[in-house]
């Protein structure tokens, strides 16, 4: 089944549910992909302004705001599903609100946490190893069979990251000697696979935007009270200045623009082709971090990332590629 769907399975911020093909009729190929590509461009800018803000905002205040004023802008484009909401919300709350706490409120919390230690490029690497470690945990979790090349990537990206996280010395990890923001970042990867694999197995019935503005409702509400805890306990608390800043992005472009703008990219492009854009974030994170926080490439993000790039293109490579590639090649020697 994961040789078929890894795409759809690993990849999305948001609900997996099948539109109505609309959007992907009346649009351009060329406009959707430019969509998806700014998509990612500023997904990777939320990043740059966690880490930028650090000092002033501290990572739950950072969290709940983003998820508030994200759920605030997008509520009144899906008025009209509001009694789909509802419904859904009376029917099936619990597994609600695990599922927003898991893919928006602690995935987030915990990259934003992360952010307090280690640079923005090293934690856009990390992410870039969600599709893995989503696939690992539906075969352990809902028996998703894997392959033994989808083990050996698997294997091969776990590596990658292990590697970085011990910062190249791979000793470091025995000793446990580990940068607290790098283990932060892998907790936020493993919240995020657990995320889309209870977002597949439980199948929501409503449409794909709607459902996200009620799981980014209900993710603000869940970081409530981590918020309430820094309001009381950290100085960090009262917004202002490059906290502001950061907010406003996180919040606006970062935040309602990029989950609207993924939303049509899914739609127009479909899930698979849009998702698999994911790995640009890595890129385009490690590229704002270099020209906007002086930030530079460590030659253990740089070996890691390789690595892990090996293990992704062996997981995630398609039976039908792996085919044509087979046959090709025996086509070629023949001749």
């Amino acid at each position: 089944m994961l040789e078929r769907g890894a795409g759809s399975l690993a990849f999305h911020i948001l609900p997996l549910h099948h539109g109505d093909g609309t959007a992907r009729a009346a649009t351009s190929v060329p406009i959707a992909y430019s969509g998806a590509v700014l998509c990612w461009l500023l997904s990777a800018g939320v990043y740059i302004a966690a880490r930028w803000a650090a000092a002033e905002m501290p990572p739950w205040t950072l969290c709940f705001w983003r998820l508030a004023l994200a759920f605030a802008i997008l509520l009144p484009i899906v008025h009209r599903h509001f009694p789909a909401m509802a419904d859904l919300l009376r029917a099936r709350p619990v597994e609600l609100v695990v599922v927003a706490a898991l893919g928006l409120t602690f995935c987030q919390g915990l990259i934003y946490l992360g952010l307090q230690y280690t640079t923005a490029t090293t934690a856009g690497i990390i992410m870039a190893l969600s599709p893995i470690i989503t696939m690992v945990l539906a075969h352990f979790l809902v028996s998703e069979k894997m392959s033994v090349r989808q083990s050996f990537g698997a294997a091969l990206s776990m590596i990658g990251m292990m590697f970085i996280v011990a910062r190249g010395d791979l000793a470091a990890l025995v000793r446990m000697q580990i940068n607290p923001g790098e283990l932060w970042i892998v907790c936020s990867a493993v919240t995020w696979g657990l995320y889309t694999v209870l977002l597949r197995r439980f199948k929501f019935d409503i449409e794909r935007l709607p459902l996200l503005v009620l799981l980014l409702g209900l993710g603000a509400a869940v970081a409530a009270p981590l918020y309430a805890w820094e309001l009381a306990f950290d100085e960090r608390g009262a917004l202002d200045g490059s906290g502001l800043m950061a907010l406003a992005y996180v919040a606006g472009p970062g935040g309602a623009l990029m989950y609207y703008l993924y939303n049509w990219s899914v739609d127009a492009l479909g899930a698979a082709r849009a998702g698999m854009l994911l790995y640009l974030q890595a890129a385009f994170v490690a590229v704002l971090a270099y020209l906007l926080l002086g930030e530079s490439l460590h030659s253990f993000d740089v070996i890691g990332a390789a690595v892990i790039i090996a293990g992704l293109l062996t997981a995630m490579m398609p039976k039908r590629a792996i085919a044509r590639r087979d046959s090709g090649g025996t086509s070629s020697t023949g001749s």
